[in-house]
């Protein structure tokens, strides 16, 4: 079954990186890059990627047929996505037991969300 591991960025998170020095910043960079790696070794991987700052990002709303766009940041968003994990694995408790190893969950609390199978729906 494939899992969403959800890293996301609020003013908790934002704090504890601004006490971090060079070193720690890199160490914490590493970390994500030997997590990724351990997947990829261990075939559970699909794909991994940390997001652009949100202030690069657009909304997009289709209304009676127009494409509307706003640009972000968008000011009432405390919490924004900043990566993630896409996995493969056996059950709910080994995407946690994964999930407990992205390094911003010793700060932060990341999400598992199971990927929803729509295999067998019929259009």
């Amino acid at each position: 079954m494939k899992y969403l591991i959800l890293i996301y960025s609020n003013p908790t998170s934002r704090a504890v990186w601004e006490t971090l020095n060079d070193e720690q910043r890199v160490n914490f960079g590493r970390g994500h890059m030997s997590f990724t790696e351990e997947l990829a070794a261990s075939g559970e991987l699909v794909i991994s990627e940390g997001l652009a700052d949100v202030s690069t990002a657009k909304r997009v709303a289709v209304r009676e047929g127009r494409t509307m766009t706003s640009d972000g940041p968008f000011a009432e968003a405390k919490e924004h996505l900043a990566g993630f994990y896409l996995i493969e694995c056996d059950s709910m408790e080994r995407a946690v037991e994964l999930a407990a190893k992205v390094p911003d969950a010793a700060f932060n609390e990341v999400e598992v969300r199971p990927i929803f199978d729509m295999k067998g729906l019929e259009l």
